[in-house]
């Protein structure tokens, strides 16, 4: 067994690269243009060695959050998502908004997405590869009672995303008139976030309705971020994972024998460990080698001055 590796992990720490890549992944999404990539791939190297593996750890590595308190998180509302949305916080915190994007006054001036198919279809793909991120968090399939947990998290899965979906569109439609496909986009991963702590336990109608609440949720988080607390997040990742991923931390006790206390113990842990070390690394870093994109940058976009090759050049 060369450099002493235990081939019998391999398994387990690929499941664990794709998680922090989701955790990472959040933080990419609310820097979206205005941070420079250098910057951001040092913070991904901490964030991703550091961070991660000791909240992680807390709760699927026998620490004390499942190990004492008896904290429950299945396949990851708070030990990936809560965590990967209370990073990204700590980055915008720093980073400012994109240039543009608030009036003098304060007023939230509406940016939009430049390709909304490709949108679309990214949270299809992430829909498609949910059903892996939740179902394989069973771990094993090898017996019957395990092959059938999978199969009840595969269908509360899929209709929590539908119950996500369907309340974003309704509160759109409510408030505006429009069907918006953006908000109905945050709403699929908002039912997503909201059933991963506990998709093996309700039942497919339960799982509606936590979906329809984290739908519901991530419409009005989005908006408070944007118009109240005047935090700039082009999609909406921290809404999505992080309020919505309290959420479905907080739902677990309602289908299973977990505590509330200890839920709520879990996302106090997890979020104010995350957002302090964060906070800390981005000042270190930004100290050193600045973070944001000039304004001159971000109007050329960052796709010709950081890489040098144009997203769209047909335009």
């Amino acid at each position: 067994m060369p450099y002493g590796m235990d081939y019998s992990q391999q398994a387990d720490f690929f499941f664990q690269v794709v998680f922090v890549a989701t955790a990472m992944s959040i933080v990419s999404g609310a820097v979206a243009g205005r941070m420079k990539l250098i910057p951001f791939y040092l913070f991904a190297i901490v964030l991703t060695g550091l961070i991660y593996p000791i909240q992680g750890a807390w709760n699927w590595g026998g620490g004390f959050l499942s190990g004492t308190l008896g904290y429950s998180d299945y396949a990851g509302s708070g030990t990936v998502h809560l965590c990967g949305a209370a990073a990204a916080l700590a980055v915008v915190t720093v980073l400012g908004p994109r240039n543009g994007k608030y009036a003098p006054d304060g007023t939230s001036l509406p940016m939009p997405g430049s390709n909304i198919p490709m949108a679309a279809l990214g949270v299809w793909i992430l829909w498609l590869g949910w059903f892996g991120f939740n179902g394989g968090s069973e771990l094993i399939v090898s017996n019957e009672a395990s092959a059938i947990a999978v199969s009840q998290v595969f269908m509360n899965t899929n209709m929590a995303a539908c119950g996500g979906v369907v309340a974003a569109i309704l509160m759109s439609l409510i408030r505006t008139g429009k069907m918006d496909v953006t908000m109905a986009m945050n709403g699929a991963i908002a039912g997503l976030v909201a059933i991963t702590a506990g998709p093996s336990a309700p039942s497919g109608g339960a799982a509606i309705l936590i979906g329809a609440l984290g739908g519901v949720l991530v419409y009005f988080s989005i908006l408070f971020f944007d118009n109240v607390l005047k935090l700039d997040d082009p999609v909406g990742a921290i809404s999505a994972h992080g309020t919505v991923g309290i959420l479905g931390v907080m739902v677990v006790p309602f289908t299973s024998d977990a505590s509330f206390v200890a839920q709520f113990i879990g996302v106090i842990a997890i979020a104010g460990f995350t957002f302090i070390a964060s906070l800390l690394t981005i000042y270190a870093i930004n100290a050193v080698l600045p973070i944001r994109a000039s304004d001159d940058e971000q109007y050329a976009g960052l796709d010709s001055s950081e890489i040098g090759v144009e997203a769209y050049p047909e335009f």
